[in-house]
């Protein structure tokens, strides 16, 4: 039994292991310090002037110039010129957001340094949102885009108006919605490399003018993936998604507009696609295991909107309901090695069920409110099989939990005069999560405040500079049977920042700078190997390890961003993105407590001091409305750390810089070009943790690899778009 229980839980461990890899409606978008022009309208090539740019970031519309918030929006067109697949993909040209996954079925996510999130059972620390809806699990992470308006990323605390789980900042995917006029357009692209395509479209207008209006839009991608596996055959990392949306809206007065919208998405990719390699070091894209691991998610969503203006009340109330759901299906190696030791498989199927209202009222022409409450229930069904070949043992294993959350919001904006604002914001939330792994005593339960204050000063109309200081709270959660710690509490951090937008030179030149200070308290770390309580009867010995998420330390995380679009002439652009972060883990008690050894360092795994974006477009006009376009950027991202649970043996993975460019020409109906992503094929992993994992949980030295995942490599391909 003990080496049947060592075996399985270190299979899970290692499965959940931390890693990290590369990788409101109808308002207009910025792309400052991205690749592509602002657009006033995705289906559209226009491009308006920076002072014209407007984001939802605080849930209503306002110019991003004037939002006292850091935050970064990717606009419809730049996701499809540069090649976004996923959501998590935005993460290369957003300052200060990582983003990677080792699976379709999950992902690692943080802002700053700030919520970690490493597993899908921990509760992300960055809130997902899809048209301000929260989804729960960091695997909507790896949903495809396929017909979106803009991606919005906010960074630092976002409670009092995204909700729980927005420490390090709130990620919103803002899909098209329906127009009055009959829109259309096809999206495609073909790549070498890994044998990439892609094709989308969508079709949009009236049922009946100016009183119902739909919009339907699907997509198809495809990529082989760049590692192959020479042992059981087959491509090792491949990925396959199938998208479809549609949305009707119906506006039956001038005061109400409701919008109902339905979804379907399949994604089929790798599951913690691991093999070993020799180092950090080690790119090669052949690997050996004795299975190619795989999952297969599919996507269910149906969500309903109202939004009434009440003129006797100067108010605006947004009612949403929404139902979201997630099945997944996977197989994997257990031990990614060429010994035939460990197999696994798992089925699971979340669910969600959320409720919002909101009320933004204007008081006075100086002082106005926005109010609401927030209900959401997730449940979680899962189960498995975990099977040790040469013993001919197969262990079933079987959880479910319900997670409740019912929050109070409010924030109150008010006009001091002299261009001097104040908001102040509160939330308060009540969370409770009940898992069958861990069994009634270990119910977790939470309250938490949340608050935000404020002051913004705009100097003039084209440069603004704020001050504010927020507290953000991440749920924490249960482990399961054997761990010495079967709650874990949530972390929370403090944020302190200040910061400065302008624009200059008729508008040509805009730029937003912040630096920031964060104290981050109870930080849900590395999930790690812990001793288990559960003890032999004949030896009174631990019956192995078992995988465990816990409060890892205190983290003291600090530094500066800025993005800047500077139009030099124009048919010629220049942008450029960067952050400098130092986030340190500065008392690491707490995990030592719980696992019996140190923390490895004092670095947030996979996490790095430095990145940044640069690059260029220029347009060229000639004969009427054709363009000749030429875009070229530079991703960097400098050194982590990677995965180990042994303080003497911390890996260093490398810096990269990826390359890429395209070059083609446009109009206002067809665009056509050649494009390549990672055009100087740069070697770089993505994803590694070393053999202390498996030294530790003391299995044989046959078994005990580093492993990693590579990142992607170069495409050269084509793509086009036809507008009608």
């Amino acid at each position: 039994m003990r080496l049947t229980a060592l075996f399985a839980t270190t299979a899970l461990a290692l499965a959940a292991a931390p890693v990290w890899a590369q990788d409101s409606q109808g308002a207009q978008s910025s792309d400052q310090g991205t690749p592509a022009d602002p657009q006033i309208d995705a289906d559209a090539p226009t491009s308006p002037a920076p002072s014209d740019i407007v984001v939802t970031a605080r849930q209503r519309e306002e110019s991003l110039k004037d939002v006292p918030i850091a935050v970064t929006a990717i606009s419809g067109d730049a996701i499809k010129q540069q090649q976004i697949v996923l959501v998590r993909d935005v993460a290369a040209y957003t300052p200060g957001l990582n983003i990677n996954s080792d699976s379709v079925t999950r992902a690692q996510l943080s802002i700053r340094g700030i919520g970690t999130t490493l597993i899908d059972t921990v509760q992300p620390g960055v809130g997902i949102f899809i048209d301000g809806i929260y989804q729960p699990n960091t695997t909507y992470l790896n949903t495809p885009l396929v017909d979106v308006s803009r991606v919005e990323v906010l960074r630092g605390p976002q409670g009092t108006l995204f909700g729980n789980n927005t420490l390090g900042g709130a990620i919103n995917v803002i899909t098209r919605q329906p127009s009055n006029e009959w829109r259309g357009r096809v999206d495609g692209a073909l790549a070498t490399g890994d044998n990439f395509a892609t094709v989308s479209g969508s079709v949009s207008g009236p049922i009946v003018p100016d009183l119902l209006q739909f919009r339907v839009a699907a997509g198809y991608t495809t990529a082989d993936g760049f590692a192959r596996n020479v042992l059981a055959g087959g491509d090792q990392n491949p990925l396959e998604t199938e998208s479809v949306n549609a949305t009707i809206r119906f506006l039956p007065a001038s005061w109400a507009t409701f919008t109902v919208n339905g979804s379907y998405d399949k994604v089929f990719g790798g599951q913690t696609p691991y093999y070993p390699v020799r180092g950090p070091r080690d790119y090669s894209l052949e690997g050996r295991t004795n299975q190619r691991s795989l999952a297969t998610v599919e996507y269910y969503a149906v969500n309903a909107k109202g939004e009434f203006e009440i003129d006797s009340l100067n108010t605006t109330a947004t009612l949403i309901g929404a139902y979201n759901q997630s099945d997944t299906e996977g197989a994997s190696d257990g031990d990614f090695g060429p010994v035939d030791f460990l197999r696994s498989t798992n089925r699971r199927t979340l669910k969600t069920y959320t409720g919002e209202a909101r009320f933004d009222t204007r008081w006075t022409d100086a002082f106005s409110t926005l109010v609401g409450v927030f209900y959401s229930r997730t449940t979680t069904d899962s189960s498995g099989t975990t099977r040790i070949v040469p013993l001919n043992f197969t262990a079933p294993v079987a959880a479910d939990s319900k997670n409740e959350n019912v929050a109070v919001f409010g924030t109150g904006f008010l006009e001091l005069g002299d261009g001097l604002d104040l908001a102040v914001g509160l939330r308060y939330d009540w969370q409770t999560l009940d898992a069958s792994t861990a069994g009634l005593p270990a119910a977790y339960k939470d309250e938490n405040l949340q608050p935000r204050v404020t002051l913004t000063k705009r100097w003039n109309p084209d440069f603004m500079t704020y001050l504010s200081v927020a507290r953000g709270v991440r749920g924490g959660g249960q482990n399961g049977p054997g761990a010495p710690n079967l709650v874990y509490r949530s972390d929370k951090v403090w944020t302190y920042e200040a910061g400065a937008k302008t624009t200059a030179l008729g508008g040509r030149l805009s730029a937003d700078v912040a630096v920031f200070y964060n104290d981050y308290k109870d930080f849900i770390g590395s999930n790690a190997l812990a001793p288990s309580t559960i003890r032999n009867p004949a030896t009174g010995q631990p019956v192995g390890f078992v995988a465990v998420n816990l409060n890892s330390g205190d983290v003291k995380s600090y530094g500066a961003e800025a993005e800047l679009s500077f139009r030099v002439t124009d048919w010629w652009r220049v942008y450029a993105n960067a952050t400098l972060l130092n986030a340190r883990v500065k008392d690491a008690t707490e995990f030592r407590r719980i696992t019996g050894y140190d923390y490895p360092g004092d670095r947030i795994l996979f996490v790095p001091d430095a990145n940044y974006t640069i690059g260029s477009n220029v347009e060229v006009p000639f004969r009427d409305d054709q363009r000749l376009f030429f875009d070229a950027n530079v991703i960097a991202k400098g050194d982590r750390v990677g995965g180990s649970l042994d303080v003497n043996s911390i890996p260093l993975l490398e810096p990269y810089y990826l390359v890429n460019s395209s070059i083609g020409w446009r109009n206002d109906k067809f665009e056509v070009a050649a494009y390549a992503t990672n055009l100087f094929d740069e070697e770089y992993i993505e994803t590694y943790v070393d053999a202390s994992l498996l030294r530790r949980a003391g299995l044989p030295a046959p078994l005990q690899n580093n492993v990693a995942i590579q990142g992607l490599r170069r495409r050269v391909g084509v793509r086009g778009t036809v507008r009608f």
